[in-house]
């Protein structure tokens, strides 16, 4: 029997289509801090609703928020697998993204969703706006804990319009002006090979892949591979205007890898020989001082929280970057990726 008290949760719970329910009957969303806009937290109002039918059902509501707040953290909704995340991103955005140009190594879980980055545990992943060192890059971008971390293990988020603000103005400008080079060496014995990283092992498929997607490569001996990359460091967002700081310009510095591998690497390569690496645009290298002063940037506007088990966190890749804190014992974090966007879609291009 359906009353008014329960109209639209029937379907909700996988029986009947919701007629006329407003997302706040079924859903409840408050900022998880006051005083920042991001993340927004949603929690089910009533037990038993099925978040990926309500998102299919309210897309729109799903879409307002993240541009409003840049990022969404469902929680309770009782999402417990990689196929629950899978239909809750195809229900919202039709279909996953591959991921094809890759720096750090990732497992393919199931379908297009993939563990997040392989790296050791007791380090950090710095803040970084997925893929932007690449020409193109997803727009949504969705990790969901199967296991949280004994200890530690978070994933720190921050909003870029005000990492963007956050960041000394002359620093700031100096970057815009002269944009980022990601520098990265494949063959040495360091990193992902480029078969890996670009997912083919034809070199012709990979010349041609760089002509379309502005990278400049270099065949040295041996199969070894150089490849360069000059991209933004900020652009609008394509549908709110808002200046956002885009880059994984720290994130792919060589300040970022641990200080004995890192003394041992610089002392056998120069800058743009690294296996990884990011340059000013002109290929000089990114003075120290800038570096902290991003760093501080970012500092100042992270925010974290423990993950749950089942916690889904949805964010606009552009307006919300993302990074992970060092952790102890087994954590699974998934990672999806939908609409794709590249910097053809920008009025300016690197």
């Amino acid at each position: 029997m359906t009353t008014p008290q329960n109209l639209g949760l029937d379907r909700l719970r996988g029986h009947r289509r919701a007629v006329g329910v407003a997302p706040s009957e079924l859903v409840l969303a408050a900022p998880l801090d006051a005083g920042r806009p991001l993340p927004l937290v949603a929690r089910p109002a009533v037990d038993g609703v099925d978040l990926v039918v309500w998102a299919g059902d309210h897309r729109d509501w799903v879409e307002r928020r993240l541009e409003q707040h840049g990022g969404i953290l469902f929680r309770n909704f009782g999402i417990d697998s990689t196929a629950r995340l899978e239909a809750l991103i195809v229900a919202l955005y039709g279909s996953l993204l591959t991921y094809n140009d890759r720096v750090q190594p990732r497992a393919q879980v199931s379908g297009n969703v993939y563990t997040s980055t392989q790296y050791p545990a007791d380090q950090e992943i710095e803040l970084h706006n997925e893929c932007s060192y690449s020409y193109s890059w997803p727009m949504r971008i969705a990790f969901l804990c199967l296991q949280p971390a004994a200890q530690g293990g978070a994933t720190p988020i921050a909003d870029c319009r005000r990492v963007l603000a956050r960041i000394e103005s002359a620093v700031r400008e100096r970057f815009i002006e002269r944009g980022v080079q990601y520098v990265r060496n494949f063959g040495d014995g360091f990193g992902i090979t480029w078969q890996e990283a670009f997912q083919t092992d034809d070199r012709a498929e990979m010349e041609a892949f760089c002509a379309r997607t502005g990278v400049r490569l270099e065949w040295k001996d041996d199969g070894r591979l150089r490849t360069r990359s000059n991209r933004p460091v900020a652009v609008a967002h394509p549908r709110t205007g808002e200046a956002v700081w885009f880059n994984a310009a720290v994130s792919s510095h060589i300040s970022t890898v641990e200080p004995s591998v890192r003394a041992t690497l610089e002392a056998d390569f120069a800058p743009d020989e690294l296996p990884k690496n990011s340059l000013y645009g002109d290929g000089a290298p990114i003075e120290a001082a800038t570096l902290d002063a991003i760093r501080r940037a970012y500092r100042e506007e992270t925010v974290t929280f423990e993950w749950q088990r089942g916690d889904v966190l949805l964010l606009d890749n552009m307006l919300a970057c993302h990074g992970r804190l060092p952790y102890r014992g087994e954590r699974k974090v998934v990672v999806a990726m939908a609409e794709p966007i590249d910097l053809g879609a920008f009025p300016t291009r690197a």
